[in-house]
């Protein structure tokens, strides 16, 4: 299995490092620097990414996976009456 590491491109880490920041000013009443905001960044990519990652893996996966059961159920519904059993 790879064990790629979360990256973001420029864009996103900008749009990112605002919310953290704006998360610090408002909520907790601190300022906090762009630097510091992607340092904190990197370390919940690093440390805790992987299990959104996971999350979402799962959820695609529960996705696909009811799909798959609505076309087969389809398919099934299209069948014609035969003298063999299923």
């Amino acid at each position: 299995m790879s064990t790629t590491e979360i990256a973001f491109s420029p864009a996103e880490k900008d749009v990112i490092v605002r919310k953290i920041k704006l998360y610090f000013s408002e909520e907790l009443h601190q300022q906090i620097g762009s630097f510091d905001a992607e340092f904190l960044l990197d370390f919940f990519a690093k440390e805790i990414g992987a299990y959104f990652y996971n999350r979402g893996l799962y959820d695609a996966q529960a996705l696909l996976s009811k799909k798959i059961d609505d076309v087969q159920d389809a398919i099934y519904q299209l069948e014609r009456p035969t003298e063999f059993q299923r």
